[in-house]
């Protein structure tokens, strides 16, 4: 069931609405990344201001230069580790297009879903946001103290939220957010596992961007083979 799912989703990445909604989740998160830099320069830089003096130095005034270079490294270790979830909380705005895509061309019986407001979508987004990213940053203190394991944490703590969120965003657009939280708990291991099968890839620069998309597409498939429904193609 879970690979089925997962192969149906790959079958479907070049769906204009699935590049659509990719170049959309990638632009943004890249533009949340460039916003926190600049944020970050402009209160450090206040903060600090633009001369510092030193005991036995005197005063430093290339010190808004130095905060401005050093930001930018700081940024990309931090893209590093929190670019694909951060990109997989924002993409999971536009869930609804990817979800549509894969009924429209594999369960085409279906009747119209439940279009999910802009307002709890954007709720549902920043809380994703949040959990990804403290859990995320709560992991790296784990992957110091069990380094052997670190890969296995990662993939096992990305793997459960990614799961969690995509698999709930998928039901509750046909049975409503109560009963897609009921569902979810009848078929967590499955779920888990189809996380899992999302979180290997992140780790793989370039594949692991389009996780989002293959998430909300394999989801889709899932929560309709788990409900009896088959596709028609």
């Amino acid at each position: 069931m879970i690979p089925a799912s997962f192969l149906a989703a790959i079958g479907q990445i070049g769906d204009p609405r699935f590049r659509s909604v990719l170049l959309k989740g990638l632009g943004l998160t890249v533009g949340l990344f460039v916003l926190i830099y600049f944020v970050f320069v402009t209160v450090v830089g206040w903060l600090v201001g633009d001369t510092v003096s030193l005991p036995w130095i005197g005063d430093v005034t290339w010190v808004d230069t130095a905060i401005s270079w050093g930001a930018v490294p700081l940024m990309m270790m931090l893209s590093v580790v929190l670019m694909v979830p951060v990109a997989s909380a924002i993409t999971s705005f536009f869930l609804d297009d990817v979800a549509q895509a894969v009924e429209d061309r594999h369960y085409p019986a279906l009747g119209p879903a439940t279009e999910v407001s802009w307002g709890e979508a954007l709720r549902d987004t920043l809380s994703f946001l949040g959990v990804l990213i403290g859990a995320n940053l709560v992991a790296l203190v784990l992957y110091i103290f069990f380094a052997p394991l670190a890969p296995f944490i990662f993939w096992g703590l990305n793997g459960f939220l990614l799961g969690r969120e995509y698999f709930t965003l998928a039901a509750m657009r046909r049975v409503g957010r109560e009963q897609a939280a009921v569902l979810r708990r009848r078929h967590l291991v499955t779920i888990w596992i189809a996380g899992v099968l999302m979180a290997l890839p992140l780790s793989v620069p370039l594949v692991n961007l389009l996780i989002p998309i293959l998430g909300a597409a394999t989801f889709t498939h899932l929560y309709h083979r788990l409900q009896g429904e088959r596709p028609a193609s």
